[in-house]
């Protein structure tokens, strides 16, 4: 009888790897359902998810945000705008009945670019934040920013010589994304020792190099603010990257999703691609990409995005709509979290997250870099730190004889004895003899957390010492 292997599926996919949630994370799981069981004999009492940017995951318990989870309240079960009207505020009730008139009910598709009446709201975003006109036709909707950069990658791959920049280190995402649809990716390096900044001259650099080895650039990601690094562009950096990507006639991806989460707002403010390329009149085709999953929402799993098309002809724009409508629509739930907050009790919930936030960064970049062989960006932006890692020799040893990469190691030894669950810097990119290791800030209790990170470094140092 025939049976259905490996080598019946498309090769492509067997490059695909997504650090993120890869053998760290099954490890996790494992250990979560052990320590279920009584006697479960294990050195810790629960799984600290600091690998994944999952804001209200079970054990980190970010608060929703009331007026969304109200409005979603109302949406999925319209009779309660009439029956609830003692349990919700006027303003819930008031948008829930805006996007029931729009949509019907939420178990029916919608439009493929996504419920008109939101995209506008979204369009209204843009034009408040930028001060350039946003057009909701050229917006669509999607299930998380990720559908969207997926679609994007594939369209601009056409061969196996067709290669996108991605930044070093990166989210794994796009190498996962080129690798399904078998394109190259160009790496840039980002420069640690000054913040994890964007070097031009270093995407230029790349560039040319990637045209004398006989591969086409086709697109620039940029990441901003930054992931895995949290660093943020500065006005001068987006005009070059801008000159570079018209100079080059590449396509700008901007990943933008974590444009909210800022820790030092007045100083280093968030500057979009969209108002940049407006404000020096470019030609430069962008895409920009942005997400409910981040930000103070955290609602990852309702799958909510969109992107914006700029400078991006009519019939790409057609093309985009018709690879939408192949999956019909994004889903409702998702589309309704992206709607605009209601503002008073937003601002308040908002403001305790953020201040929450950069807070636990802050004290847990201090904490790290007075460790022995750790340094650590005080990151200005997005859910994360990237702390760099002296291994001593015996460790790296240890690791190649293993067949892992030396900060895998560290950080499956770490999960062993901890229970906090990272992802290894290898899993991102990075220079050749360094290691790293990627933790979110999102966890409360920092002493607990950081308390274990410390004591297990210690620990670590000392089995391995010469």
């Amino acid at each position: 009888m025939w049976v259905l292997r490996i080598s019946d599926i498309n090769p492509a996919l067997l490059n695909v790897e997504y650090a993120v949630r890869g053998e760290l994370a099954i490890k996790a799981e494992t250990y979560r359902e052990q320590l279920s069981k009584p006697n479960h004999g294990l050195p810790f009492d629960r799984i600290i998810t600091a690998n994944i940017g999952n804001p209200q995951a079970k054990g980190l318990d970010q608060k929703p945000i009331t007026f969304a989870r109200q409005v979603a309240a109302l949406t999925e079960y319209p009779p309660l705008i009439e029956t609830g009207k003692d349990l919700f505020p006027v303003d819930a009730i008031e948008r829930a009945k805006e996007l029931c008139e729009e949509i019907g009910s939420v178990g029916a598709y919608s439009h493929s670019q996504g419920v008109p009446f939101i995209r506008k709201n979204v369009a209204k975003f843009i034009q408040d934040r930028d001060g350039y006109p946003s057009d909701p036709n050229n917006i669509f909707l999607t299930a998380g920013a990720s559908e969207g950069v997926s679609l994007l990658i594939n369209m601009l791959i056409t061969g196996r010589k067709d290669g996108i920049l991605i930044p070093i280190p990166q989210y794994p995402l796009y190498t996962a994304t080129l690798a399904q649809y078998s394109g190259a990716p160009i790496p840039y390096f980002l420069d640690e020792s000054s913040g994890w900044s964007t070097d031009p001259d270093s995407v230029e650099q790349a560039v040319e190099k990637a045209i004398a080895e006989g591969t086409k650039p086709k697109g620039l990601v940029v990441i901003n603010p930054g992931n895995p690094t949290g660093s943020l562009l500065t006005e001068a950096t987006l005009a070059r990257l801008v000159q570079i990507a018209e100079k080059h006639s590449l396509v700008l991806l901007a990943d933008e999703v974590y444009q909210d989460n800022l820790h030092h707002r007045a100083e280093q403010p968030f500057i979009s691609f969209k108002k940049m390329v407006c404000s020096l009149n470019s030609l430069v085709p962008l895409v920009s990409f942005h997400s409910i999953s981040k930000g103070v929402t955290g609602e990852c799993g309702r799958r909510g995005g969109y992107f914006e098309t700029t400078n991006i002809s009519p019939e790409i724009n057609a093309l985009i709509y018709k690879m939408r409508s192949v999956t019909l629509c994004p889903p409702l739930a998702g589309q309704i979290g992206v709607g605009a907050p209601s503002y008073a009790l937003w601002k308040a919930e908002s403001d305790a997250i953020h201040a929450a936030l950069a807070s636990r960064t802050r004290i847990m970049a201090e904490r790290l870099n007075a460790l022995e062989g750790v340094s650590c960006v005080d990151s200005p932006g997005a859910l994360y730190l990237f702390p760099r890692i002296v291994l001593p020799p015996k460790a790296i040893e240890a690791a190649r004889k293993a067949g892992k990469e030396p900060d895998a190691l560290y950080s499956l030894a770490l999960l062993d004895e901890t229970g906090i669950c990272t992802v290894p810097g290898s899993g991102f990119g990075q220079m050749e003899g360094e290691f790293h290791y990627r933790l979110t800030c999102l966890c409360d209790g920092v002493e607990e957390y950081v308390g274990k990170l410390e004591r297990f470094h210690r620990g670590f140092l000392a089995r391995y010492a010469a």
